[in-house]
C-alpha cells in the first residue's frame, strides 16, 4: 500500500517472488532423506538373504532328488532379485549422498570416452557413434560427477532401446553422442532410437521417483539434474525430430565463475596449470 503525504491511499505495490527453485530444493532435500532411510532399512537384510540362497545352492543342489530344476530355478531367482534390489538401493544411496562438486580443469572428450567405454561393454548389441572437436575441450567441473551424469543418460538411452525391442521392434539400437562447444558453454547431446519419452510425464522425468519403467527407481535423471544444477548447467529432454527416440542435452559453462574482461574462457582454462 502506498500512502501520500496527505495520508491518503494513492495505490498499491505488488511484488512477486519466483520460489520455483526454492520449492524444488526443498522437495529434493526431503526425497534425499527418504532415500537415505530406505537404503538403510533395505540394505541390511539383503546380504544374509543372498548368502543363504547361495549356500542352499552349494550344499543341497546335489542332494535334491525331487524337481532339482525347480530348486535351482527358485534359488537363482532369489539371488537375481536380491541383486536387482541391491542395485536399486545403490541408486537410493547415490541420490541421498550427492557429494559437493570439486571443481578442477577437465577434458570433456576424455570424460565422454570413459562413460562411453562402460556402456559399450554393457550393451554390445547397440551401435555407439560420437562427434567431437579434434582440439581438447577444457572446462571447470567435477569430472567424477559429470561422468556419472553421462553414464546415467547413456544408461537411460540403452533402456529405452531395450523397451522398444521388447515390444517387437527389432531395429538395431543406435546411440549418437555429440560434443558441441557454443560460445561460453558446451553441450553433450545424446540421441537414441529407443521408445522415446512418455508425453504425459515428459516435464516431470527429472523429478525424484518419477519413472515409467517397471524396475526403475526414478532417480537416474534426478541425479543428473542435481549434478547439472551444481555446475550451473541445464538438462533438456526432447523427442527426436522426424523419428522415434529421445534426445537429452547436457549444457555446461566453461567456467564456474564470471570473470571480468573479454578473454576467451576456453583458452583461459586450457592455459591453467
Amino acid at each position: 500500500q502506498v500512502t501520500s503525504e496527505r495520508s491518503s491511499t494513492d495505490g498499491f505495490v505488488v511484488t512477486f517472488d519466483d520460489i520455483t527453485d526454492l520449492v524444488g530444493a526443498q522437495r529434493t532435500a526431503a526425497w534425499a532423506d527418504v532415500a537415505r532411510r530406505i537404503a538403510h532399512e533395505i540394505k541390511n537384510p539383503l546380504t544374509p538373504i543372498q548368502l543363504s540362497a547361495e549356500r542352499l545352492q552349494r550344499k543341497y543342489a546335489g542332494e535334491i532328488v525331487t524337481d532339482p530344476e525347480v530348486f535351482k530355478q527358485c534359488t537363482d531367482t532369489i539371488v537375481r532379485q536380491v541383486g536387482d534390489i541391491g542395485r536399486m538401493v545403490d541408486e537410493f544411496s547415490s541420490f541421498a549422498r550427492m557429494p559437493t562438486p570439486v571443481m578442477r580443469r577437465e577434458n570433456a572428450q576424455e570424460l565422454l570416452q570413459q562413460a562411453l567405454f562402460l556402456q559399450r561393454v554393457a550393451n554390445p548389441g547397440i551401435t555407439f557413434s560420437t562427434a567431437a572437436p579434434k582440439e581438447p575441450v577444457h572446462f571447470e567441473g567435477d569430472g567424477r560427477l559429470i561422468s556419472q551424469a553421462l553414464t546415467n543418460v547413456l544408461k537411460n538411452a540403452g533402456e529405452g532401446i531395450a523397451a522398444r525391442i521388447a515390444k517387437g521392434d527389432d531395429e538395431p539400437g543406435k546411440i549418437a553422442i555429440t560434443l558441441e562447444p557454443k560460445g561460453a558453454k558446451f553441450a553433450y547431446r545424446v540421441t537414441d532410437n529407443g521408445i522415446g519419452l512418455p508425453p504425459e510425464h515428459k516435464h516431470r522425468l527429472t523429478e525424484p521417483y518419477v519413472t515409467t519403467r517397471a524396475k526403475g527407481t526414478g532417480l537416474g535423471l534426478a541425479i543428473v539434474r542435481k549434478i547439472m544444477e551444481d555446475h550451473g548447467g541445464d538438462i533438456t529432454l526432447a523427442d527426436v525430430e522426424g523419428g522415434e527416440g529421445a534426445e537429452v542435452t547436457l549444457t555446461f559453462p566453461f567456467a564456474q565463475k564470471t570473470l571480468k574482461g573479454t578473454e576467451d574462457e576456453q583458452k583461459r582454462i586450457a592455459d591453467r596449470v
